[in-house]
């Protein structure tokens, strides 16, 4: 009731339109077939993740998956609907308030999933950022929840679009890419899961286990969210400006926006093979002498996933190479991207970055974190503290290269070892389809 009522107040219009066409029909699942048609528009909707594949042991289960599909409850199939409406319409908040904002203006993207404290923080950040004002700000969600909308509503300072990720396991919960209750369990033996006759037994990963769809979406997220702002959100479609992608646990400085246009000039003077800008590494290097230095390296997982800028031009690279990042054996996206710059991109990554960082990673108990208490208020007043003593360093006039690969570089980094967790042939089809969807 809370979050239903939430929707009506933050988003009326779509509220209303998946209402009418609900109540036009008792049936859930005619409900769901009208609510997924909602808009009044050629584009066919987002269907429900139908992946093919191929094999007696799956053709079996499916037919078995016929008469044992798990329910779906109506509040779903309604969140499905309101979340299509969303991405289709597209609504840009504060348009109005913030005209002067040029087409190629600086976008920065944050991938959110349920850490509204951070969330804060991270607004609190972007508030205090000169320029603020004329950046475009999308927060793609693959989690709803009133709490961070409602944070999402405090955002006064510059035009903001939320976008949702349509295939997350809070829309799909009793079924892929959610948890099936038919799905083989993490840790069974591939003979024996055969024997058991789960849905994915022929499918583990390189290290022997199934899918856990918590540890598949993020990756999953990663790549519809890149795909969605570049090709599928209306506002940016002849946008030849930079995306800068960040997530929900970040902390940026005031002077992040100056600083990438500084970069963006310098790659077009000094580094016209730089494919990423990146605001920093996880080394909280002191700002004395290096606040208007980079480097030029070749991309590192490990040490340039935080605040990454990128161009079309990298994108469009990017996107070719979709077979490979979706049946790449690794749920983490950076990794699969690390493996992108070795096995199928024109050649390595090169990354442009600040000497000292102007992103920071608030978040001190991520995915892979598993500390008692998160401190966000502590982790601020750290961060704030840099920031503060190094208050004179920041916007620099101008930036110097010191240290640059050689002209025919030093060859790109291959991942150290695979991860796994994405051996599930569902997850590859699901990944490759993004490109194909709206």
């Amino acid at each position: 009731k809370n979050i239903t009522l939430q929707f009506s107040k933050e988003f009326p219009k779509e509220f209303e339109a998946v209402k009418r066409s609900s109540s036009s029909s008792s049936g859930s699942l005619n409900n769901h077939i009208q609510l997924q048609a909602t808009p009044a528009v050629s584009r066919a909707p987002v269907p429900p993740p139908i992946i093919q594949v191929n094999g007696t042991h799956l053709d079996n289960a499916k037919d078995e998956a016929k008469i044992n599909k798990p329910e779906v409850d109506n509040a779903t199939l309604v969140y499905r609907g309101i979340v299509f409406q969303l991405n289709f319409d597209q609504t840009i908040r504060n348009e109005d308030k913030y005209k002067t904002r040029q087409k190629d203006d600086l976008v920065v993207v944050v991938q959110v999933h349920n850490r509204p404290d951070y969330l804060k923080l991270l607004v609190d950040s972007l508030r205090k950022a000169r320029g603020v004002e004329s950046i475009l700000l999308i927060f793609s969600h693959d989690y709803w929840s009133p709490e961070i909308n409602k944070v999402v509503a405090s955002v006064d300072f510059c035009q903001v679009l939320q976008i949702f990720f349509p295939f997350s396991i809070q829309l799909y919960p009793q079924e892929f890419p959610g948890n099936d209750p038919r799905d083989c369990p993490r840790d069974i033996p591939k003979k024996d899961a055969l024997k058991l006759g789960c849905i994915n037994a022929e499918y583990p990963d390189s290290f022997g286990h199934y899918r856990e769809a918590k540890f598949s979406q993020t990756k999953h997220h990663w790549w519809w969210k890149l795909h969605f702002v570049w090709d599928r959100v209306r506002a940016l479609k002849d946008h030849q400006g930079l995306v800068l992608l960040i997530e929900e646990d970040h902390y940026l400085s005031p002077d992040f926006i100056h600083l990438l246009k500084l970069m963006k000039a310098l790659r077009r003077e000094q580094c016209t093979d730089c494919d990423i800008l990146s605001l920093g590494s996880y080394s909280h290097i002191g700002y004395s002498s290096k606040a208007n230095k980079v480097e030029v390296k070749a991309w590192k997982s490990t040490e340039h996933n935080m605040g990454m800028a990128l161009s079309r031009e990298t994108y469009h690279k990017l996107i070719q190479c979709t077979d490979t990042f979706c049946t790449y054996d690794d749920y983490n996206w950076d990794w699969s991207l690390q493996h992108l710059t070795v096995a199928c991109l024109p050649s390595y990554w090169k990354v442009m970055v600040s000497e000292a960082p102007r992103i920071f990673h608030a978040g001190d108990c991520g995915m892979h974190h598993k500390k008692a208490s998160c401190m966000p208020i502590s982790q601020k007043t750290k961060i704030e503290n840099i920031l503060q003593s190094s208050g004179n360093q920041l916007f620099p006039k101008n930036l110097l290269i010191t240290k640059r690969l050689p002209a025919n570089g030093a060859g790109g980094v291959a991942p150290h070892v695979k991860n796994g967790g994405w051996g599930d042939i569902r997850d590859h089809e699901l990944c490759k389809s993004y490109v194909r969807l709206q």
